[in-house]
């Protein structure tokens, strides 16, 4: 490997840490973290977003390459207005499970939970992986002289978003963890990381349908 590309793919690992750590990407995981009743349970769903987040740039990317073709806007943008539905949906089901979590007894709760926390992590990546793959496809053409170059360095880019989301899935979930014997107070965490999620979901739609004039291009 010669010292351009292996530039080349480092800076795309350190720039998929950097784009791990978006706020709605931390916000999405935050609502499944905010469940974790153990540590490596918040890590694994930070694993398991990236996975999923990876896959989808990697498959819609290199077909996008191949074709030597791009997104449109109306549909890049409608892809990312369904990240803000997405985070109301994750917001609101947090605040009811809370609710709910206090009247309930938790029997089996790490079996159930695990394979719970890991699909939903998995397909909460793949929705941010399709919203994000206009973005990357324009990165990694601008980046790279070949397809080959191109799988590696989304591959690359993956594995950053993976490192940077088990650490701070793993940061996040510590106050879960440690107030998981607590129900009132873990109950509390949960509710608050539910509003904020449906806060920002809001927020992101209203400005991508207003600001960014979405709403325009559909009305066209």
């Amino acid at each position: 490997m010669d010292v351009t590309l292996f530039s080349i793919l480092s800076l795309g690992f350190i720039l998929g840490i950097k784009h791990a750590i978006e706020p709605d990407h931390i916000i999405a995981v935050s609502t499944i973290a905010s469940r974790s009743k153990k540590l490596s349970q918040s890590a694994l769903a930070g694993v398991f977003w990236g996975i999923g987040h990876t896959a989808t740039l990697f498959l819609i990317g290199i077909t996008l390459i191949l074709m030597k073709n791009s997104i449109p806007d109306k549909v890049s943008m409608s892809l990312e207005f369904l990240v803000g539905v997405m985070l109301v949906y994750l917001g609101v089901a947090n605040v009811l499970a809370a609710n709910k979590n206090q009247r309930h007894i938790h029997r089996n709760h790490s079996q159930y939970g695990d394979k719970h926390y890991f699909i939903k992590s998995s397909l909460i990546g793949l929705v941010h992986g399709l919203a994000g793959s206009a973005a990357m496809v324009l990165l990694t053409m601008s980046t790279v002289n070949s397809v080959w170059q191109g799988a590696e360095y989304i591959l690359i880019f993956g594995a950053g978003t993976v490192a940077g989301m088990l650490l701070f899935t793993t940061v996040i979930g510590i106050p879960f963890v440690f107030s998981s014997s607590k129900k009132e107070m873990n109950s509390l965490f949960t509710i608050i990381s539910g509003i904020i999620s449906v806060l920002f979901g809001l927020y992101y739609m209203y400005n991508l349908a207003i600001t960014d004039g979405l709403l325009s291009l559909l009305l066209k």
